[in-house]
C-alpha cells in the first residue's frame, strides 16, 4: 500500500485532476454554448462545490473500507473472488480508509480556501482555452492548407481522382440517365474525333 501520505499525495493529485475538469467542462458549456462572458468569481461556487462532491467520495470509500474490514475479521478461510477479503487483510483495509479520510480532509480544506478554489478556476480555464485553441489550430491547418504545403498532396490527389473516376461519375450517370427516362434523344454527330465522357463530363481532363 506504500506510505499513507505519499498515498494521500497522489489520492489528492488525481482527485485534483478530475475537479479541474469537470470546471473546465463548465467554463466550456457556459462560455461556448451559452455564449457567457467568463467571470472567475462566477465559477467558484461550482468548483467549491465540485471539491466537496469529491471528498464526499472519499469519505464513502472510507466508510466501505471500514464496513470490508469489520467483514473480514476473524475470517481465515480462502477468499472467493477479489474483494472477499479475509483476516489477513484487514490491516491493509484500516490503512486504505486512513488514506481515503485523508484525501477527503484535504479536498475539503481547499475547498474552504478561496484561493485554492480561486486557482483552481484559473487553471481549469487555462485548459478549456487550450482545448479551444488546439481545435482552432487543426481547423486551420486543414482549411488553409495548400497544395504545395501537403506533403501528401500529390498521393491524396491520385487517389481522390480514382475514386471520382471509378465511383462518383458513375453514380452521376447512373442518376442522369433515370432522370432522363426512355425519351432520350441521340446526341447530334460531330466531325471532331469522340472523346471519353461520363455524364456530359471529359473523363481526359482527369489526367492531369
Amino acid at each position: 500500500m506504500g506510505k499513507t501520505a505519499d498515498a494521500i499525495a497522489e489520492g489528492v493529485s488525481i482527485a485534483y485532476a478530475a475537479a479541474r475538469l469537470t470546471v473546465r467542462n463548465r467554463i466550456l458549456v457556459a462560455t461556448i454554448a451559452r455564449n457567457e462572458a467568463f467571470d472567475v468569481s462566477a465559477f467558484m461556487p461550482f468548483a467549491k462545490k465540485t471539491l466537496h462532491a469529491l471528498a464526499k467520495e472519499q469519505e464513502d470509500a472510507a466508510a466501505l473500507a471500514r464496513k470490508q474490514r469489520k467483514s473480514a475479521w476473524g475470517k481465515f478461510t480462502d477468499p472467493d473472488g477479489t474483494h472477499d477479503y479475509r483476516d489477513r487483510d484487514t490491516r491493509n483495509l484500516r490503512k486504505r480508509r486512513r488514506q481515503y479520510l485523508g484525501v477527503a480532509k484535504e479536498l475539503r480544506q481547499r475547498a474552504e480556501d478561496p484561493h485554492a478554489v480561486r486557482v483552481l478556476v484559473e487553471q481549469s480555464r487555462d485548459a478549456a482555452w487550450g482545448d479551444v485553441e488546439a481545435n482552432l489550430e487543426r481547423r486551420l491547418n486543414v482549411e488553409g492548407m495548400r497544395p504545395d504545403l501537403d506533403p501528401d498532396y500529390e498521393m491524396m490527389r491520385a487517389a481522390r481522382m480514382q475514386s471520382l473516376r471509378l465511383v462518383d461519375l458513375p453514380k452521376l450517370a447512373a442518376h442522369r440517365r433515370v432522370g432522363r427516362g426512355s425519351d432520350e434523344t441521340a446526341a447530334p454527330v460531330s466531325d471532331a474525333p469522340p472523346a471519353a465522357r461520363v455524364s456530359g463530363i471529359d473523363v481526359s481532363e482527369l489526367d492531369g
